[in-house]
């Protein structure tokens, strides 16, 4: 019974021609994001188990992730990149997230963090549109180590030791407000 169960999955496996969650482009190994307007999360939003001691990506903002809130005060929100759950709990319990949000005629870049349920967050810097940025948040005893252009800036961590169980956190828009327009954002995970 056993070897025919394997059988199955086995077949299973490789005859489905369907991709799971967001698709890879055949022009290049970044992974397209698509936040439809007035859509908070990402088209084909599928999270995946997280279990490494740190996470590292690249990123590519195109112009349209230059927006103007419907509410003036919006603006500061901070949309989420790229992160994961942390402490075998929900990521707005525990998480480290990359976040980002188009302010003052620039893409800021935050440390964007959950920590036993109280939310914190710190500017890290700028992104040009169009131009690659690197990103890594690595897991240190009791703190998450963000990296930004090769700046280093430590945010507090509730647990110590592995993330548990942990799910990958995808981009997301907002705040209080959805996407103003389709918003594109273009992740190499490294």
């Amino acid at each position: 019974m056993r070897i025919f169960i394997l059988c199955i999955l086995i077949f299973l496996s490789t005859t489905s021609c369907e991709w799971l969650g967001n698709t890879p482009g055949f022009g290049d190994d970044f992974i397209t994001y698509t936040i439809r307007s007035g859509e908070h999360e990402v088209s084909n939003n599928v999270s995946s188990l997280f279990t490494s001691s740190s996470m590292r990506f690249q990123v590519l903002f195109d112009s349209s992730c230059v927006y103007k809130t419907k509410i003036p005060e919006n603006q500061n929100d901070i949309n989420k990149l790229m992160g994961f759950s942390d402490c075998s709990s929900q990521h707005q319990q525990n998480s480290a997230r990359f976040g980002w949000n188009w302010r003052e005629g620039a893409l800021r870049m935050y440390a964007y963090v959950y920590v036993n349920g109280q939310r914190q967050e710190r500017e890290l810097g700028t992104a040009e549109i169009n131009e690659i940025t690197s990103c890594k948040i690595e897991l240190r005893e009791n703190s998450y180590i963000f990296t930004h252009r090769g700046v280093e800036t430590a945010m507090p961590r509730h647990c110590s030791g592995g993330v548990g169980v942990a799910y990958k956190l995808l981009p997301y828009f907002g705040g209080d407000e959805t996407a103003p327009q389709e918003i594109k954002i273009k992740i190499r995970n490294l």
